[in-house]
């Protein structure tokens, strides 16, 4: 009998090779270690960033494309979520730092999620130096017509060390990222708050490789803000969609959905940042090391978040 035959691509590849990215257990910023001994690398190559553009003051664009100019006019929207609707309560804002780099790392949620433009707005209202945020995103967006352009004009960066290195290390810059990635907003409903695994760590790797603290953030209430009960997988290989969920809003109201939000009470709270100055760029390739402090960081998140549910007294009151 023949043995079965792995699913190739149209280069001959499995669906399996790390070459195509396929990997069901990783997470955001998890890529295949990189070679001990790189190649290196002619001087031109190392001089490339001179040739990206210099931000535009006057359009209001950094080189990421994000710009301030669609940031207000979101603005409104956000505020309303942010205080009447979710009505956020924040809690440790003066753990995030005024200067230099740091990785926020949270857990995630919703169909839609909005826990990250909720993170950014506690930032903005909450912080006494309010900064800019950017959020490291999957690329599960960039097959959308216009979905990409508005997302990186929000602050979405796609998730690649490369990219994450230079915001941190290079420019300073505050950086978001959900290690659950979509196994966390595809969560159904009576699995809320049971966090999913942080990869294998590539978000402690990028905080080690970039010298910066890792800063823990639990929210509660975005659960319950944009719950799934089902999944409907034929659909979601007929549309392409990453997921299709079943919920009070879709598909029944179409995009509209995406702003049917349920007024869950949303409480943030920043935890104390850890540290990681200690630890060399070669400690980043300890795969026992990096996984074992992005385990330490999934326990703190849920232990906190279990305390935050044990004390609430209503889903919509707090």
């Amino acid at each position: 009998m023949a043995e079965p035959r792995t699913p190739t691509s149209r280069h001959g590849l499995s669906r399996q090779s790390p070459l195509l990215g396929y990997d069901p257990h990783a997470g955001v910023l998890d890529l295949p270690a990189r070679p001990k001994s790189p190649p290196e690398q002619p001087v031109e190559l190392r001089d490339l960033r001179q040739l990206v553009p210099a931000d535009e003051p006057e359009r209001q664009l950094d080189d990421w494309g994000r710009s301030q100019r669609v940031l207000d006019r979101f603005e409104p929207l956000l505020d309303f979520y942010y205080h009447h609707w979710f009505r956020v309560q924040t809690e440790g804002i003066e753990h995030v730092p005024a200067a230099g780099g740091a990785l926020i790392v949270s857990n995630h949620s919703g169909a839609l999620p909005p826990d990250g433009p909720m993170i950014m707005q506690a930032i903005r209202h909450e912080h006494p130096s309010p900064r800019p945020l950017h959020m490291l995103a999957e690329h599960w967006f960039k097959g959308y017509p216009g979905v990409s352009m508005l997302t990186n004009k929000l602050g979405l960066v796609p998730a690649h060390p490369a990219n994450a290195q230079r915001l941190l290390h290079d420019e300073g810059r505050l950086v978001l990222v959900f290690p659950e990635g979509q196994k966390g907003s595809r969560k159904l409903y009576w699995q809320r708050y049971r966090l999913r695994r942080f990869g294998r760590g590539g978000f402690v790797r990028t905080a080690m490789r970039a010298r910066v603290p890792i800063v823990p953030v639990a929210v509660l209430g975005a659960e319950e803000a944009m719950p799934i009960f089902a999944h409907i997988r034929a659909l979601q290989r007929l549309t392409g969609l990453i997921y299709f969920p079943i919920n009070h809003a879709f598909p029944q109201f179409g995009l509209a959905a995406a702003l049917m939000y349920l007024p869950a009470k949303f409480k943030i709270r920043f935890l104390e940042p850890m540290d990681l100055s200690a630890y060399s760029a070669d400690d980043a390739e300890d795969v026992a090391l990096v996984q074992e402090i992005g385990e330490q960081v999934r326990g703190q998140i849920q232990a906190e978040l279990d305390a935050m549910r044990s004390s609430r007294r209503s889903v919509w009151f707090g």
